[in-house]
């Protein structure tokens, strides 16, 4: 199966039809008045559904088995057409829409089933998906396209040459993935005044910034307390998440100073200096952090 351990759990909806057509009005008539010999095609029908959707991992090989947090199945009669409804809700790393069409699947054939002894014209016409939301699908780079980054390496180790970087060069690479330019690239050694130096220059000409090093609680550990002090308004919950998808994958992510906020109109954000912790941060925030300029030019949640 596909690898979604770097996703993050967000609630995901999906909304799927089904639609059974029958050829006499007689066969609709029996279905309204409970009068098909198999039982109640409603009943029966949607209880088959809700077994498929929870069983979708069973017989879908790609899918990963989820929590199913809720389904709905209901009817429409237009006709001789008959469309059924299913609606799926889980909070997971990955959504939910072959679920909900497998359970239209589901549904439709059960209804095929118990309707074929009394109309041999029944077809199921398509199965589709209706809608979808959550994870990534709301997100469009184009709402971000005139974004600036700046992304510093702090370290000692690299800015001395003895060292190479990977941390910033895969933020950078992240950045662009979602559209985002970096504009301004340095390695700069531990140094608390060089650090508040570059977040007051910066903080002026790019949108968003990113240290990524000096946030543990190494002597030379300094960028944490370095920026702290010049952010205008504190952004608690971006690190608290960060942490806490960290702490999910290795024990020591709690260890983090990390810390993230605004100075004007830019956002900063203080990363950890291992390729692994860089690449977590962005994994756990990115791109719904983002969502933060459209807030600071007065668009609502």
């Amino acid at each position: 199966m596909v690898n979604i351990t770097h996703k993050s759990d967000t609630l995901r909806i999906a909304i799927a039809t089904a639609t059974l057509k029958v050829s006499r009005k007689e066969t609709v008539e029996a279905i309204e008045q409970r009068k098909v010999p198999k039982g109640d095609v409603f009943e029966f029908a949607r209880a088959a559904g809700l077994l498929g959707v929870k069983k979708t991992s069973d017989v879908i090989p790609d899918c990963h088995p989820l929590p199913v947090e809720f389904t709905s199945i209901s009817y429409e009669i237009k006709d001789l057409t008959i469309v059924i409804t299913v609606e799926v809700h889980t909070i997971y790393k990955t959504g939910v829409e072959v679920e909900a069409m497998h359970g239209a699947t589901v549904t439709a054939l059960t209804m095929y089933d118990m309707l074929k002894p009394i109309d041999k014209g029944v077809e199921i016409e398509n199965i589709r998906l209706l809608k979808k939301s959550g994870g990534k699908t709301g997100f469009n780079k184009l709402d971000y396209a005139d974004l600036t980054a700046a992304v510093l390496v702090c370290s000692d180790t690299i800015s001395s040459g003895t060292g190479v970087d990977t941390s910033g060069k895969l933020i950078i690479e992240k950045l662009a993935s979602f559209g985002i330019e970096t504009a301004t690239y340095e390695v700069i050694a531990d140094d608390f005044n060089l650090i508040q130096e570059k977040v007051k220059t910066l903080a002026s000409q790019a949108d968003l910034l990113i240290f990524t090093g000096g946030t543990g609680l190494s002597p030379r550990d300094v960028t944490t307390d370095a920026v702290a002090p010049l952010i205008e308004k504190p952004i608690d919950g971006i690190m608290e998440t960060a942490r806490r998808y960290g702490q999910e994958r290795m024990p020591y992510a709690m260890l983090s100073r990390s810390v993230a906020g605004l100075i004007g109109d830019t956002l900063v954000l203080t990363f950890p200096g291992s390729v692994k912790g860089a690449q977590e941060s962005m994994d756990a925030l990115f791109p719904q952090v983002l969502h933060v300029f459209k807030v600071i030019q007065g668009n609502r949640h």
